[in-house]
């Protein structure tokens, strides 16, 4: 699949396509990323690619002309290389919350363009004219579209196959099956502190496989409950729910 990030920041990019087990993707073009510096694609002296917002207001926007022209060279290189078409996608605290389900359906998919926004915005032209999905990270502001992009980058990276040591890493992740994912230790067996000695809990050194993937099971549950409630009504509304998962939660007042 191929990535194609429009952004004043490429250079925020490169350290972390090349650190990490992700970079695995990236080496071996299973992930193929390439960056469109916008101010190339500014056409006056200063390579300006913003300018202040018609009816006045603080900050400044991004103009159309330059978005345009990268999109354009962005495309035509896709098409060059035969790449399939791909989604036009812009980074915007009003667009669409990223979550796990996207990130699957995507790592199965063709790729995207990615619109990397800064200052107070992109002009409304650009995106109407262009952009076919605005995702957004959550409820927050950040100066700019990179960080989303690279979530997206490092969540569709890691599942594709053979990038993770241990195939069966991710299915086992947070919100992998709609909850968030059970505690981890390793060892010591026992830790030693001030405190007192703080031991790994014994199920998980029983050897007794079912009874730690009922463990396993029930701390996600527990903690999707305690600090992700609609995790477990959006579980529950789907069917996802066993009788021995509502028993657990019932049993906890949870």
């Amino acid at each position: 699949m191929r990535f194609d990030v429009l952004t004043l920041f490429p250079e925020l990019f490169q350290p972390f396509l090349t650190q990490g087990v992700t970079r695995r993707a990236y080496e071996s073009g299973q992930v193929d990323v390439h960056f469109w510096q916008l101010r190339d694609y500014a056409e006056d002296n200063y390579r300006r690619v913003d300018d202040r917002p018609y009816g006045g207001g603080p900050g400044m926007v991004m103009l159309v002309e330059p978005l345009e022209r990268a999109l354009a060279a962005a495309v035509e290189a896709r098409r060059a290389a035969e790449a399939p078409v791909a989604p036009v996608i812009l980074f915007t605290p009003t667009g669409r919350r990223i979550d796990q389900p996207l990130l699957r359906e995507w790592a199965q998919g063709p790729g995207a363009i990615f619109v990397c926004g800064r200052y107070e915005g992109v002009d409304q032209r650009f995106v109407d004219r262009h952009v076919d999905l605005e995702l957004s990270l959550g409820d927050f502001v950040l100066s700019g579209g990179e960080l989303p992009a690279l979530a997206v980058l490092d969540g569709v990276a890691r599942l594709q196959p053979g990038v993770l040591n241990d195939a069966q890493s991710h299915q086992q992740d947070s919100f992998s099956a709609g909850l968030l994912d059970c505690p981890h230790y390793s060892r010591p067996e026992v830790l030693a502190a001030e405190d007192g000695a703080v031991p790994v809990p014994p199920v998980l050194l029983s050897g007794h496989h079912a009874a730690i993937a009922r463990w396993r099971r029930e701390q996600s549950l527990r903690l999707t409950a305690e600090r992700r409630p609609e995790l477990i009504a959006q579980a529950r509304a789907r069917g996802e729910l066993t009788q021995a998962d509502e028993r657990y939660l019932a049993a906890f007042g949870l």
